[in-house]
């Protein structure tokens, strides 16, 4: 995976990420603290959570025609800036003391929708600067980063905000902004590798999803994808009632569970970049046991146990979902990418919003265990729904086969979905 990092642009780019994915984290809690100590209002914070991710639901795929018209290095130069530039506005604002909460919240909005552009843009900029060779392993290594970041952030902005204020923090994150801007902006432009740019025509668009229709390998994984991410990624809701309910162990047991959950993912990201080839029953396959793990997480009474559970769904869910980006990112059409990229990063990331408001309400009803029974529906259901429409266009059945999964020293016993001949399509 780290073979990747031998390309002068991509060191430059990696280093923007670590900067742009640590720094966009703790900018949103920094924002959302500071939203409840003006309004001491629980609802607030939450409207101001829903303005930072809303707009990429709603135009994320207009963003997508804009990273391939225009060249995505200089969006990410102009999107780093204005992003460094909105918590600059917020330092000043709450140094001076004259912040309000309608400041906060356009500062939100306003971040949300760059990240609109940022998003698709970053993930299609990718093969420009490593080119087909390290292509996998660069994926792998960014999906490590961006969990490190999710992983860092929050921690990082609690400890800002305890040292030096809310006001500091913004001014800390633009600093951070800034160099990730510089990141981008100093690659060198001999060394890419450069694609086409998409011409402004009508229908782009509507060009996009007729493609995506047409790529048996790109819509299966997106519709895999999004039942996936619909209940089986967002684990936190799950994670801070079983932490509250069944061990009762508090906040510092909650960040003991949500660790291990990230520790596992940084390992399953880095696992990924390993495999030389991927086909679509990769992804079921993936599917299957993450959504069995999930099934065997919700029937364990230790913690210990559960603890080790976690990890190997943490391992198994960042090794679907960067096999998944990888599938996508490997089979479009570069004319394509960035339309491709934003419906894909729409799907995964609109059915993960729907996730924490339909496990929240499945463990108001029956508990924390039927919490994670529900997580487990949405990997199994995909797998049998995406698994069944590939058997039957190939005349094939769906066999489960054992298998072992080998990390380092770590020999464990696995499932494996495979397909063979229909005995009644034979006869």
């Amino acid at each position: 995976m780290l073979a990747a990092l031998r390309v002068r642009n991509y060191r430059f780019y990696v280093g923007s990420m670590i900067l742009t994915s640590t720094c966009g984290w703790a900018a949103r809690v920094v924002q959302d603290w500071l939203v409840l100590e003006l309004s001491g209002s629980a609802a607030l914070v939450g409207l101001t959570v829903a303005l930072q991710f809303a707009p990429m639901l709603l135009f994320g795929l207009f963003g997508g025609v804009l990273a391939d018209r225009y060249d995505r290095r200089k969006i990410l130069s102009v999107t780093q800036s204005l992003f460094g530039f909105f918590t600059l506005v917020l330092g000043v604002l709450t140094l001076v003391g004259v912040v309000e909460v309608w400041h906060v919240l356009l500062a939100a909005f306003a971040g949300g929708m760059t990240i609109v552009v940022d998003n698709p843009a970053r993930q299609a900029f990718l093969p420009e600067i490593t080119g087909p060779t390290h292509l996998r392993r660069a994926i792998s290594l960014n999906t490590s980063v961006f969990q490190l970041g999710a992983l860092v952030g929050p921690m990082f902005a609690a400890g800002l905000i305890a040292l030096v204020g809310n006001g500091w923090a913004f001014i800390a994150n633009s600093i951070a902004c800034g160099v990730a801007a510089w990141f981008i902006f100093t690659m060198r432009r001999s060394e890419m590798h450069p694609v086409p740019r998409l011409t402004r025509a009508k229908g782009q668009l509507r060009a996009g999803l007729h493609y995506v229709r047409h790529t048996p390998e790109i819509l299966w994984a997106c519709v895999l994808v999004g039942f996936v991410a619909l209940t089986g990624v967002n684990m936190a809701t799950v994670l801070a009632a079983y932490a509250d309910e069944v061990v009762q162990i508090g906040a510092s047991g909650y960040g003991l569970l949500t660790s291990t959950l990230a520790l596992g993912a940084i390992t399953g990201a880095m696992l990924a970049g390993r495999a030389r080839r991927l086909r679509l029953r990769t992804l079921v396959s993936g599917a299957v046991v993450l959504g069995l793990l999930q099934l065997v997480a919700s029937a364990v009474g230790s913690l210990w146990l559960f603890l080790v559970v976690l990890y190997l769904m943490g391992m198994t869910c960042l090794l679907y979902l960067t096999r998944s980006n990888t599938m996508v990112q490997t089979s479009v059409d570069p004319a394509m990418r960035g339309r491709v990229l934003s419906l894909y990063v729409l799907i995964n990331m609109g059915a993960q919003a729907v996730s924490g408001l339909v496990i929240g309400w499945v463990i108001e009803l029956g508990g924390v265990h039927a919490g994670l029974v529900a997580c487990a529906a949405g990997p199994l259901l995909g797998a049998v729904v995406v698994g069944l429409i590939l058997a039957r266009r190939g005349h094939l059945r769906p066999v489960l086969r054992r298998t072992q999964v080998h990390a380092g020293r770590l020999h464990a016993p696995a499932l494996r979905l495979d397909f063979e001949p229909s005995l009644t399509r034979a006869a």
